[in-house]
């Protein structure tokens, strides 16, 4: 007798049935849907209604229509248009000048400093962290009067360095601090290795940790550039006709009438002066979301 050792198919496994979504789930996500559009609408709503005025028809500079109407290019001539003695060009330069010179000695210096707070141990190491933040709290205003009785007993008032200088400080903290927290994070194991082959203390800073922070770097550059040309308040009384930045020149504007501010030329600007930026922070957020996951360490 012959024995059947042919085996019955297993039985296929049925799918679970969904389970239904829960009130509590879809109540927080038409919550954080509604957080993010009214995120999205506070940050672009005042951008989006100064680039609907800027290219309006100065006649209807006041339409409350929440769309583009009239539309004209005429604002954007009119804030480049010296005869009413608007040297808008020029300000765009000045602010290209001060807020470069400014990032530049922040970060030759920033790096330095946090560096060294971050991977080294030296005698009064929180002290000096604690007055570079104390330094950051200090109010601009406080400091409108000496300073500018200062720079006008050495002859400095109109003068790039009269901006710069003031700005350094401002910028230097925030730069240290961002540098410092990301040197924190970086392996010790590349230094200790570079430092084993032969390398100095600046030669593995300079060699491998510096290119290992350039996400942080740019970071860094761009917050620092966008500070120092936003600043107002040590501008609008320290610079000179010649050296005023863009933020003192749209607050000067003037029109045809005296008496009626040109609205619609200081939304064009603000245009002009706020594009560049976005498309900067745009093209430098690839590099650094890219910088941030190279550079791995493999245990």
């Amino acid at each position: 007798m012959s024995i059947s050792t042919t085996k019955e198919p297993a039985a296929q496994a049925k799918p679970l049935p969904e389970q239904p979504v829960s009130w509590r789930k879809r109540l927080g996500t038409v919550r954080l849907y509604l957080g993010v559009a009214i995120v999205l609408v506070w940050g672009l709503g005042p951008f989006y209604w100064m680039t609907v005025v800027a290219f309006r028809d100065p006649s209807h500079t006041f339409d409350s229509t929440p769309w583009p109407t009239h539309v004209t290019l005429e604002n954007f001539r009119n804030a480049f248009d010296t005869s009413r003695g608007n040297d808008f060009g020029r300000a765009l330069l000045n602010s290209v000048i001060i807020g470069s010179a400014t990032t530049a000695v922040a970060l030759a210096l920033g790096v330095l400093a946090a560096y060294a707070l971050a991977r080294m141990t030296f005698a009064g190491k929180y002290l000096i962290s604690g007055l570079i933040l104390s330094a950051s709290m200090f109010p601009a205003v406080v400091l409108v009067t000496p300073l500018f009785q200062l720079f006008t007993d050495i002859g400095w008032i109109g003068q790039y360095q009269a901006m710069i200088i003031p700005n350094i400080s401002f910028v230097l903290p925030m730069t240290v601090y961002i540098l410092a927290s990301f040197f924190a994070e970086l392996p010790w194991e590349l230094e200790e290795a570079a430092r084993i082959d032969g390398a100095s203390k600046f030669q593995a800073f300079r060699l491998i940790m510096l290119p290992l922070a350039a996400p942080a770097v740019f970071t860094t550059a761009i917050l620092a550039f966008i500070a120092s040309i936003n600043e107002y308040l040590l501008a609008r009384l320290l610079s000179g006709e010649k050296t005023k930045p863009v933020t003192v020149a749209i607050a000067s504007f003037s029109g045809n009438d005296p008496l009626v501010q040109p609205y619609a030329a200081i939304m064009a600007a603000g245009v002009i002066v706020t594009v560049p930026l976005v498309i900067m922070v745009l093209l430098f957020q690839r590099r650094i979301i890219s910088g941030l996951t190279a550079g791995g360490v493999k245990s």
